[in-house]
């Protein structure tokens, strides 16, 4: 069966779940887990995308996020590609680090966000890295110490999910961590984990009480929600998919969305691609980068090759493009 495209929106929760080629380790030792959180820290402050939980075991990780300035797939991207190169530098050692395709499931906030915090958070005990729940604030790998204030993490977003349990810091923190014990027996979730339609009724569950009822929900793999959401999330994806192609259909490319924003900015395609740098160049190639991205599919890596940058200005030319476009109403 072909791979289903990653579905992905602003403001879009995602709990990202990666592993070790054949299960063997990718933080072997501290300075892995160090150099692996240096590098996911740096990437979610420059990309503006919230952590609200996460824990590395040494042959997988967990995280919990919420879409920023660029799309999840291109920040995991770049996380593992940069991670990658620099393990097999230091540990002398070639070919993949991580499985081909890592797990990434869009999920309902309302209805999971707590429910993963706490069983990505628990991921250490599960696995023996701790003997008992008391230990698990130590644990220097893993979001729930911060959580318990045992320590200050800049790209983790506490304040977030601590203000989920009340107002006031004192007892919120308290509150926090019973409801995290309370789950301990629930052991693994395939539920939050699993695959699709199992995953989108809400477990096993679920599905006995809508075949008791007759009534169907849509289900996908990607997804963790019920079926209101699964829909709601499938017919954006589906208006996305629709508009890329209409465009191709059109004729839409590269070089055609160049010759578009020429007319919109007076910018003559020669000099939206040449490396001279003024205001009004700048303005042209940021609606570019957004617009190639979002409408055509471009890769920022294609983007960066193309008009000689970083991948992080190309990041931060798609924002400022989007708010360009945005502002002035233009079209394609």
């Amino acid at each position: 069966m072909p791979r289903q495209a990653r579905i992905d929106t602003s403001g879009a929760l995602h709990h990202v779940i990666c592993r070790g080629i054949d299960r063997q380790k990718i933080f072997p030792g501290s300075d892995d887990y160090s150099l692996f959180q240096k590098r996911l820290g740096d990437l979610l402050i420059e990309t503006k995308t919230s952590c609200f939980a996460w824990a590395l075991i040494p042959n997988h990780f967990h995280l919990l996020l919420r879409t920023g300035n660029v799309p999840i797939s291109v920040l995991i991207k770049r996380l593992l590609t940069g991670y990658a190169v620099n393990f097999n530098r230091r540990h002398n050692r070639y070919g993949h680090l991580f499985q081909n395709r890592y797990k990434s499931i869009l999920c309902q906030e309302d209805a999971y966000l707590l429910e993963l915090v706490r069983y990505i958070h628990l991921n250490p005990l599960r696995a023996g890295l701790v003997s008992e729940y008391g230990n698990l604030a130590a644990y220097p790998y893993c979001g729930h110490g911060a959580l318990m204030g045992r320590r200050k993490i800049a790209w983790q977003d506490t304040e977030y999910v601590l203000g989920l349990f009340g107002n006031k810091a004192s007892t919120a923190g308290s509150e926090y961590s019973r409801f995290v014990f309370s789950g301990i027996g629930q052991g693994k979730r395939s539920d939050l984990t699993g695959g699709g339609l199992l995953r989108s009724h809400g477990g096993w569950t679920g599905v006995k009480v809508l075949k008791e009822t007759g009534e169907y929900q849509k289900g996908d793999e990607r997804i963790l929600g019920d079926g209101a959401f699964v829909n709601e999330v499938l017919e954006k994806a589906e208006e996305k998919f629709k508009e890329k192609y209409r465009l191709k259909a059109k004729g839409y490319d590269l070089d055609k969305l160049i010759t578009r924003i020429s007319e919109i900015t007076q910018v003559t395609p020669d000099a939206i691609l040449d490396s001279l740098r003024d205001t009004k160049r700048t303005t042209a190639r940021s609606i570019l980068c957004y617009w190639a991205t979002e409408k055509l599919g471009t890769s920022q890596s294609q983007l960066a090759q193309m008009l000689r940058r970083s991948q992080s200005s190309i990041t931060y030319a798609v924002r400022r493009g989007k708010a360009i476009v945005e502002k002035n109403a233009y079209t394609i």
